[in-house]
């Protein structure tokens, strides 16, 4: 039986669907904006088909202006750019539900999340069970709780739980959260969790959470994660997770701290929390940043890491920024 989620859409409805991402991304959506984009996504499969897979472009102009975004995800409308775009389409694979638990739940776009953060953006909230859930930069998530059990979905980015008694049960129920690799499950802990390239990172600082790889693989030794342990996990399964020297809960305080870290991957981190192109050169990328460096001036971070290790700092644009040796 063929698999309809591989086939590429039509491009009159991927034209469509690119309409909307502009529309919603980069233009204040009143009530009625919102009804006829819910209804255009739910009129047929297809609909939704190709909404999925445009999101893609999206997420490749999330870091820049929204003037500039806007003109170039409308360029894409037409022409070999689009082809382009079609054909990158077609390779995409459709994002998987979690079958096994979460059968009421629908994969809407991280734009539509119930709660969510611009770049450079950090947001905490309270869920109705008490837990605490924070929210780093260009991060969404929806909730979906019944009486069975509580569950957070990580649309995009990272956040911080710190879950709640759940007093209103007449027993606490599980907490799970539902990522791109898989299903992470605890009753009471603080814990991390963040979709990175190479996989889910989760880390915890008090309690324990298991970890389910994929959709739903049994629960080995391993994938139980102990207070003050980290991991990496995918659809294939948990491994370590290499300390870079990168403090992860350090956002959480407004601040960015490193520890002996490569100036490469400092950079990398800082890079999310401002809009653009962030970037050092190769020749400088193995040198080390320690120190605590407050987030809300990421142009200030930079001079005082130039500063200290004496580099340059090439400003093409606001939004292209290069580190690099001094002349």
């Amino acid at each position: 039986m063929p698999n309809s989620e591989a086939r590429v859409p039509d491009p009159a409805v991927v034209d469509q669907a690119i309409h909307w991402l502009v529309r919603l991304r980069f233009n204040p959506a009143d009530e009625q904006t919102q009804r006829t984009f819910e209804h255009w996504l739910q009129r047929c499969p297809e609909h939704l088909l190709a909404w999925q897979r445009v999101q893609v472009l999206g997420d490749d102009f999330a870091g820049i202006p929204s003037d500039l975004a806007r003109h170039t995800l409308k360029g894409s409308r037409s022409g070999m750019h689009r082809r382009k775009a079609l054909k990158l389409l077609g390779t995409l694979a459709t994002v998987g539900g979690a079958a096994w638990l979460g059968r009421d739940y629908t994969p809407l776009p991280a734009i539509l999340a119930q709660q969510h953060s611009k770049t450079g953006e950090r947001k905490r909230f309270q869920l109705d069970d008490g837990s605490l859930v924070q929210l780093n930069s260009d991060s969404a998530v929806d909730s979906y709780f019944n009486p069975q059990r509580r569950l957070l979905v990580l649309r995009r980015g990272e956040i911080i739980v710190n879950t709640g008694a759940d007093s209103g049960a007449d027993s606490p129920r599980p907490f799970w959260v539902q990522t791109r690799d898989g299903m992470i499950r605890t009753l009471n802990a603080r814990f991390l969790t963040y979709e990175r390239d190479d996989g889910t990172l989760i880390a915890v600082q008090s309690g324990t959470v298991t970890v389910f790889p994929g959709a739903s693989q049994p629960v080995a030794v391993n994938d139980t994660v102990q207070a003050g342990s980290q991991r990496l996990f995918t659809s294939d399964g948990v491994r370590e997770f290499k300390d870079d020297g990168l403090d992860l809960w350090s956002w959480s305080d407004g601040v960015i701290s490193a520890r002996n870290m490569r100036l490469g991957d400092f950079i990398g981190a800082l890079s999310r929390y401002r809009p653009g192109l962030l970037r050092c050169a190769e020749e400088v990328s193995g040198l080390r940043v320690s120190g605590t460096f407050q987030l809300a001036d990421t142009d200030q971070v930079l001079a005082l890491v130039a500063q200290s290790l004496h580099l340059q700092i090439e400003y093409r644009t606001q939004y292209w920024v290069t580190l690099s040796a001094a002349s």
